[in-house]
């Protein structure tokens, strides 16, 4: 038998084990609420051990924004793969766009997810925290794509950063008011306003 595959194995493993723990932590805390969840409880509903869990995550909060991480980085994907004569912000709206149709309509447990994250101020830091990483990735991503210098990069994470407040700011305004338009509607707007002066 070929080792060669063995490494592909081993990180689908590890991938099934952090989705469980993701899942798990998103139902418990949907469920009970997240101060009266544990890492221990987690891992139970896991099925893996306590070690296990901080072999993937250092905290609860983190388990449970591992699917807008994920969401985040395929979207970071998407932009990456636009044509390269594309403008940064005529780049990430139509990443945006494209992201919108390929998820459709938020599953029930993401739209809870994003309630408890705006009623719990740990879970808003863990999500702050995120956001963060990601918009430095997503600067250097912007970065490449300037036209005009830009030497200190002050444009370039301007850029990253409206991009993904517009998303957070659409998203908490279809949560408050779910029937008054569709998800992209919001975000649709919210990227236009963002974007005067940056495309």
């Amino acid at each position: 038998m070929s080792t060669t595959a063995e490494p592909g194995l081993r990180e689908r493993k590890k991938a099934a084990t952090r989705q469980a723990l993701h899942e798990s932590a998103v139902r418990l805390a949907t469920e009970h609420g997240l101060d009266r969840i544990t890492v221990e409880a987690i891992a139970d509903d896991a099925g893996v051990s306590r070690r296990t869990f901080s072999n993937y995550f250092s905290s609860k909060e983190e388990a449970l924004m591992h699917g807008d991480l994920q969401r985040i980085q395929r979207l970071l994907d998407s932009f990456r793969g636009r044509p390269a004569a594309e403008s940064p912000w005529a780049a990430l709206t139509a990443a945006a766009a494209d992201f919108n149709r390929e998820v459709g309509d938020l599953d029930p447990q993401m739209v809870a997810q994003g309630r408890l994250l705006r009623t719990h101020p740990t879970l808003f830091a863990a999500q702050m925290q995120t956001f963060a990483a990601v918009e430095r990735d997503l600067a250097a991503e912007v970065s490449a794509r300037l036209t005009e210098p830009d030497p200190r990069g002050v444009r370039a994470r301007m850029t990253a950063a409206a991009f993904l407040v517009a998303l957070r700011v659409s998203l908490n305004m279809w949560l408050d008011a779910p029937t008054a338009a569709t998800r992209w509607e919001f975000a649709e707007e919210a990227l236009a306003n963002a974007g005067r002066g940056l495309a």
